[in-house]
């Protein structure tokens, strides 16, 4: 158990840093929240899940109830991230950010 923990917490990391990077190297507002929002959400997926199953190794009632809690925060996650992700797109858009086109100077 502490194996399948331990992969999905790396896992889990390796998606964060994906997503790092890829918000420092993307060129433009818009491309740069495409890994913002995928890869930090898979990132919480699998960490948490990780965590939640690390937590039930001991199968108690507070240790069931608190993996039950990690999981609703994951589905809180799931639910807030796109919607923000879809907010912020929009604001800048009203804003008028224009998109970056190949063979222009990065901004």
């Amino acid at each position: 158990m502490n194996i399948v923990c331990t992969v999905l917490l790396i896992c889990g990391l390796i998606f964060f840093t994906g997503g790092a990077v890829g918000i420092i190297r993307f060129p433009d507002f818009y491309s740069r929240l495409h890994p913002a929002g995928k890869l930090d959400t898979m990132g919480s997926l699998l960490m948490l899940l990780g965590i939640s199953l690390f937590n039930i190794r001991e199968l108690t009632l507070i240790n069931i109830l608190t993996s039950l809690k990690i999981m609703l925060i994951l589905v809180f996650v799931f639910l807030s991230s796109p919607t923000a992700i879809h907010s912020i797109v929009d604001a800048g858009v009203r804003a008028g950010l224009i998109p970056w086109k190949k063979g222009e100077p990065r901004r």
